[in-house]
């Protein structure tokens, strides 16, 4: 590739996200003088609150950990051409598994052996969420948009009956405490994190887009799964069974939403609460359009959004925390509109001479 040819490739990924954003900021000034304040006066109350305190610095890193889980499974179905809308309920069955396997386990299992079994549980219940909805996609070609937002209702009501008839601490929502499987705070090694709620789950979230990418682009498994997505009829063709693959993408899928409900139970609370996951599942879906469903676009989207989360509270003194609910919604439009125009700006400015370098 000419030197010329890989200045497009990095611009075409690196303008249209900065391009969105500087939209968004644009749009968040306007309605920041709506309100008669200053807009650097609130952006810089918003990065004080966020990234100029170890306080909300933490509460970032721990909104970003649970969008990074979510985000990516919307990716991995989203890579096959599957639009995974369902992440909310696998979420939340991934961190109730997590709550009972640390219920079950003894008390006082060292956390080398107790904390692998807890999220290997919560990533085999969300797996096998996806996988109802991969399998009938499979199998009888239903819609996984209709069984996911179906299986949504299904299983965060039959969720709310359990823990509220069977699993709750008097008075509460919530189940009792784990007794293994707990995962330490940021703040046990680092006291200027004291109050948040960031864990080492979010080491996990990390290893997770490593291996989501190493999977996605470095594996026979991850080419068969992007092709399928492409185009699944010359995938076909070509010897790839697409039912087999879209079982395993929502597989995935499931997998790595049931990965980041324990970032609330194991992490945080240390149990399993009714809603705790309310919105995280959605709100991936944005953090993936942002990240170009690139498990690294991921983990950066997830920051920018776990930002712009925290940074509604810090500057709710001066402005209402919708206007960050409204900017977020701008990026996102912004995406989906603006990329394509760089993109194509980006072609046209392209010599003709770099573009055909073949010689006649």
């Amino acid at each position: 590739m000419s030197r010329g040819m890989q200045r497009e490739a990095v611009l075409a990924a690196v303008l249209p996200p900065l391009v969105a954003l500087a939209v968004a900021l644009v749009v968040g000034d306007l309605l920041i003088l709506a309100f008669g304040q200053a807009p650097a006066t609130v952006f810089g109350m918003l990065l004080q609150g966020t990234w100029g305190n170890a306080y909300g610095f933490g509460q970032v890193l721990y909104k970003a950990t649970t969008l990074t889980c979510t985000g990516l499974a919307f990716a991995m179905a989203g890579r096959a051409g599957l639009f995974n809308v369902g992440a909310e309920s696998q979420l939340a069955l991934g961190g109730l598994a997590a709550a009972l396997v640390g219920l079950a386990l003894p008390a006082g299992t060292p956390p080398l052996a107790a904390v692998p079994v807890c999220v290997a549980a919560a990533m085999g219940a969300g797996a096998a969420a996806g996988g109802v909805a991969g399998w009938l996609r499979a199998r009888f070609g239903a819609s996984e948009v209709i069984v996911t937002i179906m299986l949504n209702f299904i299983t965060l009501a039959a969720l709310n009956w359990l823990v509220a008839t069977r699993l709750h601490v008097p008075e509460s929502l919530h189940t009792p405490e784990i007794r293994a499987g707990a995962v330490a705070r940021l703040s046990d090694t680092w006291p200027a994190f004291h109050g948040s709620a960031a864990n080492f789950m979010l080491i996990g979230a990390l290893a997770l887009a490593v291996a989501a990418w190493w999977f996605l682009f470095r594996t026979r498994g991850g080419y068969e799964l992007r092709a399928v997505g492409l185009q699944p009829d010359a995938a076909e063709f070509g010897g790839i069974r697409a039912g087999r693959v879209w079982i395993l993408a929502m597989l995935l899928s499931g997998a790595c939403a049931g990965l980041g409900g324990t970032n609330y139970v194991l992490g945080y609370k240390h149990y399993y609460e009714d809603g705790f996951a309310a919105g995280a599942g959605f709100l991936g879906i944005a953090v993936a359009l942002v990240g170009r469903n690139h498990p690294f676009g991921i983990v950066i989207s997830a920051l920018l959004f776990a930002t712009l989360s925290q940074g509604g509270l810090a500057v709710n003194a001066l402005v209402p925390k919708q206007i960050v609910d409204i900017l977020q919604a701008v990026v996102i439009i912004s995406v989906a509109v603006a990329v394509p125009e760089v993109r194509q700006l980006l072609r046209n400015a392209v010599p003709a001479r770099a573009r055909s370098a073949t010689p006649a």
